[in-house]
């Protein structure tokens, strides 16, 4: 089963389609303050996925608690406000964004990680998001994985040692031509955790 975490997005379910194009995995989709750490662990999950969503990171309601409780024990998908949580969960901070990004394209490149399999570098991919991942307290123990062209703002991260995933973009978005194939690869990583 695919648990979802809905952070109150309109794109949330845009995520679910495109998981069920690719799975037969069923997706279960849970708003972040209807469900609590006990209720997943009991649900035993092959992934989690934590939606975009307005707002920071500490109003994603159980978002965070759901990274740092199963953060090397299933394979996680953070987007946007979730790649965020990601972020502040390991000791980095969230900041202004360099540039407000609203249903924007930017040119992305990426480092050849297995989330980036067959989708060319740089790729293009829709943004909408304020707040970014700060890159200069950086935590240590997650790897950037990819960043805009145009001023590095940091669009990917994964953490070295497990399957924790983070993407700022939109894989979901129609003018995301790629987002597909990212998040094919995202479940390919979790058959092989």
């Amino acid at each position: 089963m695919i648990l979802m975490i809905d952070n109150y997005d309109s794109f949330t379910y845009n995520l679910v389609d495109y998981f069920g194009k690719l799975s037969r995995l069923p997706i279960n989709v849970y708003r972040h303050d209807a469900i609590s750490i006990a209720e997943i662990e009991s649900r035993a999950p092959h992934c989690i996925v934590i939606s975009p969503g307005p707002k920071r990171p500490e109003d994603a309601g159980v978002s965070k608690d759901v990274i740092k409780s199963f953060s090397g024990k299933i394979p996680i998908l953070g987007v946007c406000l979730g790649h965020q949580a990601i972020a502040e969960v390991f000791g980095g901070t969230i900041v202004y964004a360099k540039q407000l990004m609203h249903g924007k394209t930017s040119a992305i490149t990426h480092n050849n990680h297995a989330l980036f399999d067959t989708i060319d570098s740089p790729f293009q991919a829709t943004r909408y998001h304020s707040l970014a991942v700060n890159r200069s307290d950086f935590p240590s123990d997650l790897e950037i994985l990819a960043e805009t062209m145009a001023d590095n703002e940091i669009m990917a991260l994964a953490h070295r040692h497990h399957p924790t995933y983070g993407v700022q973009f939109h894989p979901e978005s129609i003018s995301s031509p790629d987002g597909l194939t990212l998040l094919e690869n995202f479940l390919k990583l979790c058959i092989t955790f």
